[in-house]
């Protein structure tokens, strides 16, 4: 075998792993994923005489409430998911039905509801809290939630202290910000609809009263329970990780038959 078909023969072994990881690489890069919003801070590294920087982005902070059960519930109960959160309150004649019933859509178009033992549903939670919590008690939440199909499973309609619930809407989720100022802090009553990653940072605020908006946040819902998490390995890196030695013992069998199989010069 002569030295040609010998670079050609690895250029074909080697060039199936090459161009599967240019196509991984510039693929992931070509999709648009949903902005983080709010930095806290920013931490450089200097690393080998390289400095890079790192943006630390604002983690929701966890809350405790009842929900339409009567269950105390917390968002630290919902580590890998991707959160959805509203504001509402029963007795709202306005725009909280309409907000509810696009929720609901939302809710039926990821196949929450189907049969709980084929659809793997710990990818998104849907969380409503009542801004009327003195008249939001835990029965008038199952009340209402059975009013709208909601799916207990993947779905809280949350009641609890009102400052509790409007500092968590004004200084965590940024509900005033999103609303360019405009919401009132002794009543909130936002059409926003706000969605969290995964690490509890927002990733966009939708208009929960307009469908095609909604239908927008169903596809970045989608993108988020794909991300990457930076903290693990690549399944690239894993992957290849397993496999290198074969192609190392591939190479190694191919010189070692090129050697025996060689034609003595004279």
């Amino acid at each position: 075998m002569s030295s040609k078909a010998l670079i050609a023969l690895c250029i074909a072994i080697l060039m199936p792993v090459i161009s599967y990881m240019l196509v991984k690489y510039y693929g992931d890069n070509a999709v648009a994923m949903p902005r983080r919003y709010y930095e806290d801070s920013i931490i450089t590294k200097v690393t080998n005489g390289k400095e890079t920087s790192d943006t630390v982005w604002h983690k929701v902070a966890d809350i405790t409430l009842q929900n339409q059960l009567g269950h105390t519930v917390s968002l630290s109960d919902l580590k890998g998911r991707v959160i959805v959160a509203d504001f509402f309150f029963t007795r709202c004649p306005s725009i909280c039905p309409k907000l509810t019933l696009n929720m609901r859509k939302l809710q039926n178009a990821l196949k929450l509801k189907d049969d709980m033992k084929r659809i793997d549903t710990t990818f998104v939670q849907f969380l409503s809290f009542s801004v009327d919590a003195e008249r939001d008690s835990v029965p008038a939440l199952k009340k209402y939630a059975d009013r709208f199909g909601v799916n207990q499973d993947v779905w809280w309609l949350l009641t609890g202290p009102k400052k509790k619930i409007y500092d968590f809407a004004l200084d965590e989720l940024k509900l005033g910000i999103a609303d360019g100022g405009t919401v009132d802090s002794n009543f909130i009553h936002s059409q926003k609809m706000v969605l969290l990653d995964k690490d509890r940072v927002v990733r966009g605020y939708y208009d929960g009263l307009d469908s095609m908006d909604v239908a927008k946040m169903g596809d970045a819902i989608v993108l988020l329970m794909l991300e990457k998490d930076k903290n693990k390995k690549s399944a690239l890196v894993t992957e290849l990780a397993a496999i290198w030695p074969i192609f190392i013992i591939v190479i190694v069998a191919v010189i070692i038959f090129m050697l025996l199989t060689r034609k003595p010069k004279f």
